[in-house]
């Protein structure tokens, strides 16, 4: 059964920056770079004329990286491909489809986002629904990931905020 998870982080942007920051090709190549996995793409990057993005990455872990839980369900390395689909900026707020796929396995994740003003800064709100189509163990790898998706939240606001101070 699918488990969703709510989740937000505060930025030292505002909404303008973190969007222009989505908006930069250099900040995806640096951040991917920089995510952990063993290997990392920006497979596509679209800003519409209307400043609306679709981004689309794929990140790989080597098999003997991957936790007990997950090499239950998949065998050989994982990669997990995301794409976000931002909206343009209006009236000083965003948000964002976000999908991801693990090819070969029977997982996904749908999620949306809401990047609004908050202080000197914005806030991202983010709820996923995660599904893993495994009996017995679906519900543990769900809960996995979900835990995941925070951390990975969290880091990705960090990258972001230092970004924004180092390129504005």
């Amino acid at each position: 059964m699918p488990r969703s998870f709510d989740m937000a982080a505060e930025y030292g942007g505002t909404v303008e920056q973190v969007h222009r920051a989505f908006s930069d090709e250099q900040y995806w190549l640096v951040r991917l770079d920089g995510s952990g996995a063993d290997h990392a793409t920006l497979d596509e990057m679209t800003v519409d004329a209307d400043g609306g993005l679709r981004i689309k990455t794929t990140q790989t872990l080597r098999a003997d990286r991957l936790p007990a839980v997950v090499t239950q369900f998949h065998r050989g390395d994982l990669s997990f491909v995301r794409e976000e689909l931002w909206a343009p900026v209006v009236d000083g707020h965003t948000s964002a489809t976000v999908t991801g796929s693990i090819p070969g396995a029977p997982a996904g994740l749908r999620g949306s986002a809401a990047l609004a003003p908050a202080g000197p800064g914005s806030r991202l709100a983010f709820t996923a629904t995660v599904e893993v189509r495994v009996p017995l163990l679906g519900g543990k790898i769900e809960n996995f990931i979900g835990h995941q998706l925070v951390d990975l939240l969290i880091a990705e606001q960090r990258f972001t905020t230092v970004w924004i101070a180092e390129n504005s």
